[in-house]
């Protein structure tokens, strides 16, 4: 299957170019392709993903085409499939998808055209993993024998279980930690306290409301107590230390309002560098290399 599926199928020699290419965007290297249409397709709400790919089509002179699901055949019970069929008869060159079902793109092995996941359930979301990492590769030069504790709701991330399988694999030390009720026992769990104190990086989970089948069970007041990123842990953070998360955020659930923009925090870069991880993997996919 053509495009960017997952970061498993990717070599990690793979993965640190596509870094380095969207660096080289950053600083200012342009490719176009005018003559190139995909289509959006995004069947959860979004904002960051969305327009962030969005802005990168547009950087790289490609026509957008963008699903309104509301509005089309899925209303009458229309299939992923048949839907992606559709778009590819009508010739786009490809389509970005952000879908509620785990691992969607098995129903879509006959399409021809790249697949780019924008988000599949809470399984895989390969692009915010790989913005994650262009974010640590400007800010520490490398990955090998950093410190990450990914903090919160571990089990319902698709961002947490992207992460931790590639941050590993590119030798960095990764941990867990928040509510018991989260852990899903795929990295080890450590005290949010003791993370804050030792951590290279300190990456925050939304609280993801809309995914739990039952409440927590704490209040988002005793949550932000226990594990949130309060301006009392943020002093204990080590010095050269940085604070991420994926938004959109809860303030004053699992990070303060006035961390979310301090000195530390690296949570608007991510989204800027995710334009340009987009516009690699697109444009590295419509050169024939993904």
């Amino acid at each position: 299957m053509r495009g960017l599926i997952t970061l498993k199928e990717l070599k990690t020699e793979k993965i640190l170019e596509l870094i380095k290419y969207a660096e080289k965007l950053k600083k200012g290297f342009r490719i176009s392709y005018p003559d190139k249409k995909i289509a959006t397709l995004f069947f959860e709400n979004s904002t960051r993903t969305h327009y962030s790919f969005q802005v990168a089509l547009m950087n790289l002179g490609i026509s957008i085409i963008d699903l309104n699901a509301d509005t089309s055949s899925v209303r009458k019970g229309e299939t992923l499939y048949d839907t992606v069929r559709t778009f590819e008869a009508l010739g786009v060159d490809g389509v970005i998808i952000r879908h509620s079902k785990d691992e969607y793109y098995n129903d879509l092995k006959n399409i021809q055209i790249p697949i780019f996941n924008a988000g599949d359930g809470a399984g895989s979301h390969p692009t915010q993993s790989l913005l994650d990492l262009m974010t640590i590769h400007e800010e520490f030069g490398g990955f090998k024998g950093l410190k990450c504790c990914i903090v919160g709701d571990i089990s319902h991330s698709r961002v947490a279980h992207t992460n931790i399988e590639i941050m590993e694999r590119l030798g960095m030390e990764v941990y867990i930690s928040g509510p018991e009720e989260f852990n899903d026992h795929s990295a080890k769990w450590i005290p949010f306290d003791e993370a804050v104190e030792t951590m290279d990086i300190v990456m925050l989970l939304r609280v993801q409301f809309e995914r739990h089948k039952e409440k927590m069970k704490m209040t988002v007041e005793e949550y932000h107590e226990k594990y949130g990123l309060t301006v009392e842990r943020m002093n204990k953070m080590k010095e050269n230390a940085i604070i991420m998360h994926p938004a959109p955020i809860n303030r004053g659930v699992e990070i303060a309002d006035e961390v979310a923009e301090c000195p530390k925090s690296r949570i608007y870069k991510q989204m800027t560098n995710g334009v340009y991880i987009r516009m690699a993997v697109i444009s590295d996919s419509l050169d024939g290399n993904l």
